[in-house]
């Protein structure tokens, strides 16, 4: 990439401040990790945690009594491995910007599997375009995919925490529209402009947002067992990390296909990000202003642009802009049983789908042996020298636990 190592680099808290700034009114919630890397993937900076630590100290002591003060009661639930459950959620705190996120997140190595924003989270066909577009993707399932029946979280509570903090950074950015009286929720052409203009530029913010989060260490969890490592390469190779995939391979295009016309309608109007006549005037209108660049800092001043030129070309309807309409809510398969959730004696919920919902049997365990035995017999073939690199498993403690 060209880039610099840390060292070479040589930056400074002093020599960061500019930037952080500046990266702050959109993050400002981030702690040392996540600054580290957002500095590294947004802006190429290399900083090491000890110059990021001496940053925060010095120009944003309040915030680490904050987070610290902070303490955040989970629900404990484990998978057996990795495409043992799918974990799903939405947010609905955007519902008075009319937008609406979902997301999918696999567990077990954390690997975010997809993140969304439209202006609707709740009709079925949307949700399902969702799953099967992973599934294309990735060219398998999970055994399970677990959504929030309304009542406990448990793994649920990946997905949401994941949603919750990039909600938590972005909310400032959209409420500037509301404070400043240039958003109105209630006004037809003010939720055609924004839902046209934020809505693509805030999936593409997602999308990197997800890249970066699963090609990056996790903060390591004292609680969590094995594994710890970057979320991508434990979802692709979690025999490395002493793991099962119980992914439903060979998915069958044909399947997929078959599943989309039968549960799908592509003409449904939730599937349309504005109505077509108001598209193609905002797209006219967009390219007369020279399609100017979208960022974090000018997206409500082309915004506003959009607006004042769309009131002259329009007449101002008092009809709610209908994006969505109903919800077309979809049956369910006749005939299913539910997974019992086996709970054990120190209160940790089984959810998944191995062995019918009872957690792995003798098979899958000789497997995770058999690994063991190989690890050992590879581990007993190395002569350890005085350039040997020996690396610990996550398991234990290391002092990086202080680092949110």
């Amino acid at each position: 990439m060209g880039l610099k190592c840390t060292c070479q680099q040589a930056h400074t808290p002093q020599t960061i401040r500019e930037v952080m700034v500046e990266m702050r009114q959109v993050y400002p919630n981030a702690g040392v990790r996540e600054m580290i890397s957002l500095l590294f993937h947004e802006k190429g900076m290399a900083v090491s945690r000890n110059i990021m630590r001496e940053y925060f100290a010095l120009y944003e002591p309040e915030l680490i009594h904050q987070r610290k003060a902070r303490c955040l009661l989970r629900h404990r639930f484990w998978a057996a491995g990795v495409n043992d459950i799918w974990a799903v959620d939405q947010h609905d705190k955007w519902k008075r910007f009319d937008l609406a996120l979902h997301t999918g997140v696999e567990p077990f190595s954390g690997k975010i599997l997809w993140m969304k924003v439209w202006h609707s989270n709740q009709n079925p066909q949307l949700i399902l375009t969702y799953y099967l577009e992973a599934v294309k993707k990735l060219g398998f399932a999970p055994l399970v995919t677990q959504s929030d029946p309304g009542t406990e979280n448990f793994g649920i509570a990946n997905a949401h925490t994941v949603l919750r903090q990039w909600h938590d950074e972005a909310l400032s950015i959209l409420e500037r529209g509301i404070a400043s009286d240039w958003f109105d929720p209630d006004n037809f052409l003010h939720i055609a402009v924004f839902c046209w203009l934020f809505i693509p530029w805030l999936q593409a913010e997602l999308e990197a947002y997800c890249d970066r989060i699963n090609h990056t260490t996790k903060h390591h969890d004292r609680k969590k067992a094995l594994p710890h490592g970057i979320p991508e390469l434990v979802f692709t190779s979690p025999e490395d990390f002493g793991a099962l995939d119980f992914k439903v391979v060979t998915i069958d295009p044909i399947a997929l296909d078959h599943v989309q016309e039968l549960y799908m309608n592509p003409s449904h109007p939730v599937f349309d990000l504005v109505p077509e006549s108001i598209d193609i005037v905002l797209d006219d209108i967009y390219a007369m202003l020279g399609r100017p660049a979208i960022t974090w800092l000018s997206i409500w001043d082309v915004y506003l642009d959009l607006l004042h030129q769309i009131q002259d070309s329009l007449s101002q309807s008092d009809n709610p802009l209908q994006l969505s309409l109903d919800d077309d809510a979809l049956p369910l398969l006749e005939n299913q049983a539910d997974l019992p959730f086996q709970e054990d004696a120190d209160g940790y919920y089984y959810m998944g789908g191995v062995g019918r919902g009872l957690g792995m049997h003798g098979a899958d365990l000789q497997r995770l042996d058999e690994m063991d035995a190989d690890d050992e017999a590879a581990i007993q073939l190395i002569e350890v020298g005085s350039d040997a690199v020996v690396a610990r498993f996550s398991d234990e403690d290391n002092d990086d636990i202080d680092d949110d």
